[in-house]
């Protein structure tokens, strides 16, 4: 097994390299030349549909990557289930690699991809050694996810068999002549309501759990939370700590846009996107995961990605244009996501072991997360300038008042949940919808108990 200390990876910041694999050479290039490279969600799992989505998607007037997105059985390894679905046919909400074959998909990908169009595998499993064995099979340029952050929300399995896991995935890939782009899917842990300084701190430590594993070609994510200017601080944290801590890898950002409770008006869902647009480019990240105005009622068509996708790319090149108009917040996520970090690390003398011991002790603990290996002792809360913030931090190291806010109660976690809703639809809704907007945003979070 291939391990770096906890010293080289924390080493000063050095000059990164920018070969790495075709994906990452493609969104390091567009970055130089100043373009945003965007992203849709996409999976279908017919074959003619798949391809149509991808040459839609390279056929828009942006700087795009195209996305293969997994069906559910594929993602808990249930390739059986998947192949009967192809036989009968059946509707699933992905493309089932693995039921297809690396063959079917190795073709599927030649006809579209190249240096000019790399393509990403999304997945959502928490044991994906199975999936990774297709994918390297396949030729597939790019992929993501990561021992917590596609084991807590999505899988009942334990951390530890997910860390086993990923540490041979990670180790499968490195061992590639041309090893494929992995994302750490840290930053969007659950989608919202998770300070930022924990988003950080994720991220960064599934970062060094690859690089600790042989890998050198990755990237670091974060979803847009509440406040531009709360996510503008976030975003410089978690470069800073890449900077400092990744050695001599090849790295870059990628933004999503919000994965919370979406705007319900097409208004509201565009007004959406373009602040996480703007903030891509504020915050110097290379690349954008967008949605559509679909999303708050069903899966969007092809066209409908590639619509968000234009926008997308016509909003930044104006952004680019224009310049930054907010400012960062200084409120010290650098520093909270650092103690997240660094207790993580002293715990044992490998990332992967840390992890699994920072959990089973709560120095690691997601707000509102209910996997049985999560504390659930941590609380979060949008104030009411609309910035994350810990109402409880449970076990975690962290410098914050205990005790000082009221449990959060069904009705105030909902308000919260809806807090992007609201203030993206806003200009559409009606005067009573206003006047319930305008108090729950008014409203401190204690009173929402």
């Amino acid at each position: 097994m291939s391990e770096l200390s906890h010293a080289s990876l924390s080493g000063a910041f050095v000059d990164r390299p920018r070969q790495g694999g075709r994906f990452s050479r493609y969104v390091h290039e567009a970055h130089a030349q100043g373009r945003l490279v965007v992203q849709p969600r996409m999976g279908f799992a017919d074959l003619a549909t798949m391809r149509e989505g991808l040459l839609g998607v390279r056929g828009a007037d942006a700087t795009a990557t195209g996305t293969i997105t997994l069906d559910s059985y594929t993602r808990v390894n249930d390739h059986d289930s998947a192949r009967q679905a192809l036989r009968t046919g059946a509707e699933l909400n992905g493309f089932p690699l693995v039921a297809h074959g690396a063959g079917t998909t190795r073709a599927l990908l030649d006809s579209v991809s190249g240096p000019d169009f790399p393509v990403q595998v999304r997945h959502g499993s928490a044991l994906p050694y199975p999936l990774f064995e297709a994918m390297v099979e396949a030729g597939v340029d790019a992929t993501e996810g990561g021992p917590v952050s596609y084991c807590l929300p999505y899988s009942r399995a334990p951390i530890s068999q997910a860390v086993e896991a990923w540490a041979r995935c990670c180790e499968l890939i490195a061992e590639q002549s041309e090893p494929m782009h992995l994302e750490s899917f840290g930053g969007c842990m659950l989608g919202q309501l998770c300070p930022p300084s924990l988003l950080v701190a994720l991220s960064v430590l599934e970062a060094l759990f690859f690089r600790e594993h042989g890998l050198s070609d990755i990237s670091l994510s974060y979803a847009q939370q509440t406040h531009p200017g709360q996510d503008l601080e976030a975003i410089a944290a978690l470069r800073r700590f890449a900077g400092e801590r990744l050695g001599s890898a090849t790295w870059h950002v990628v933004l999503y846009t919000f994965m919370g409770v979406f705007p319900r008006t097409p208004t509201g869902s565009f007004r959406i996107l373009e602040e996480s647009v703007r903030l891509a480019v504020r915050s110097g990240s290379e690349r954008l995961i967008v949605k559509t105005p679909a999303e708050a009622h069903r899966i969007p068509t092809i066209a409908e990605n590639v619509d968000a996708l234009e926008f997308a790319a016509s909003i930044a090149r104006d952004e680019a244009a224009r310049g930054a108009e907010i400012a960062a917040t200084d409120s010290g996520i650098y520093e909270e996501a650092r103690r997240l970090i660094d207790s993580t690390l002293e715990l044992a003398p490998t990332v992967g072991e840390a992890l699994i011991r920072a959990f089973e002790r709560g120095f690691l603990d997601v707000p509102y997360c209910l996997h049985q290996d999560n504390a659930n002792k941590s609380r979060a809360y949008v104030d009411a300038g609309g910035m994350l913030q810990w109402a409880e931090p449970g076990r975690m190291p962290l410098n914050v008042v205990r005790g000082t806010a009221r449990p959060v109660s069904a009705n105030g976690l909902l308000t919260m949940l809806g807090f992007n809703e609201r203030r993206f639809d806003r200009e559409q809704l009606t005067h009573s919808h206003l006047r319930s907007v305008q108090y729950a945003d008014r409203t401190h979070p204690r009173e929402l108990a």
